[in-house]
């Protein structure tokens, strides 16, 4: 007797792997920044926390379980960083345009996230998440400087970050707040992944900028001119 549930299918053994196109954006009186890229960025780790369970007990039995409220961090690790973290690092310049004196002990400037991960199969690896990170702050961390020797290492920088999260503002998500906005490359077409992706990134003498839940949704939801509405590739549908 077949099953109707399947399982090791060709072109769905998905798995998930890679961190690129890491974006910084740092948060002023206006909003958001403008973007900047962030290259030498090694890994991005999420590490939600919260959502603990009290359980109630009626009648000698379990009666029901409430969770608390979820909270979102991370960690950023990296070999190296753009001028403009130093703000967000609890480090300012004083040197003016230069950037080249730099003291520590200051405050800590708010920022926002856009980075790539890829998710591949058996067959094809084109397929990626854009991840979206709203209302994070940096908590200071250690550095470590060693003498050069024979096995020399670059040194990695490591922070961790929490967030507080902003309103989602989409239908039937009204009153809800959220710090982390995910989105599929498999679901969208290319041209509406490169629409949105070009808000991100910024293209000719337009900056970058970190969309809005709301404005990545009406990015997502603007007609593509090649009538597609999901992943041409091998691995996505087209739906």
């Amino acid at each position: 007797m077949a099953f109707n549930v399947t399982w090791d299918e060709d072109t769905k053994r998905y798995y998930e792997t890679g961190t690129r196109r890491v974006v910084l954006y740092p948060k002023n009186s206006d909003g958001y920044g403008d973007g900047v890229g962030w290259s030498g960025v090694t890994a991005i780790s999420e590490t939600p926390s919260g959502g603990e369970e009290t359980a109630l007990y009626a009648n000698d039995d379990k009666y029901v379980s409430l969770r608390s409220k979820e909270e979102y961090g991370g960690t950023i690790e990296a070999y190296t960083y753009p001028d403009e973290w130093a703000e967000c690092d609890g480090s300012a310049y004083i040197d003016g345009s230069t950037k080249g004196v730099k003291i520590g002990q200051q405050g800590r400037k708010t920022f926002g996230l856009c980075y790539r991960t890829k998710i591949s199969n058996d067959v094809d690896s084109d397929d990626y998440l854009l991840h979206f990170v709203y209302g994070c702050t940096a908590s200071p961390s250690e550095r470590s400087y060693a003498t050069i020797n024979d096995s020399p290492e670059a040194i990695t920088f490591s922070w961790e970050f929490t967030t507080v999260p902003i309103e989602i503002d989409a239908t039937g998500y009204e009153d809800k707040k959220t710090s982390i906005v995910i989105v599929d490359s498999r679901k969208y077409s290319k041209a509406k992944m490169a629409a949105l992706e070009n808000l991100a990134y910024g293209t000719g003498s337009t900056k970058g900028k970190l969309p809005t839940p709301a404005e990545i949704l009406t990015a997502l939801a603007t007609p593509d001119p090649t009538g597609q509405t999901g992943s041409t590739g091998s691995t996505g549908s087209t739906s």
